[in-house]
């Protein structure tokens, strides 16, 4: 952990290439990465060879009776990031060749696979929390506001 404080819960480490969103919408729901998984259709095979858009995730919240949406992060939400129960996809890069989801947490980003990409190998990937983003974030999956 970059951070050194108590929080109330431990990250969620992700258990497939791209199961990301899996592990962060985990976090959030306060549920293990396996029961989460069986929230998203084909769940499995997505997040060993695909991963999930925003909008999947976001619909696998709401089914579980949170009241999310996705946006595209320009100005007007850029500081909404930062609330707690945020998920943020980093944009795609040479690091993260297939971007990478993040949940923020109490001032801190939870990443479901923070020793990547200096171990590529799934089977040892690891979470922590990180003080901030590891590269620029392009899309959020936030709660919606009424």
């Amino acid at each position: 952990m970059e951070k050194e404080q108590k929080l109330s819960r431990p990250p969620v480490v992700q258990k497939h290439p791209f199961g990301c969103g899996v592990a962060c919408t985990a976090f959030i729901l306060n549920l293990s990465y396996q029961e989460t998984l069986k929230l998203f259709g084909n769940g499995k095979e997505k997040a060993c060879n695909f991963g999930f858009s925003c909008e999947e995730i976001a619909e696998a919240l709401n089914n579980s009776g949170g009241h999310f949406e996705h946006r595209h992060i320009k100005d007007e939400i850029k500081g909404k990031i930062y609330q707690d129960n945020t998920i943020v996809f980093i944009k795609r890069s040479k690091q993260y060749p297939t971007g990478h989801y993040l949940c923020r947490f109490k001032g801190l980003w939870m990443d479901p696979w923070i020793n990547f990409p200096q171990n590529q190998n799934i089977k040892e990937a690891k979470a922590g929390f990180r003080i901030k983003l590891p590269d620029k974030a392009i899309y959020a999956i936030l709660q919606k506001e009424y």
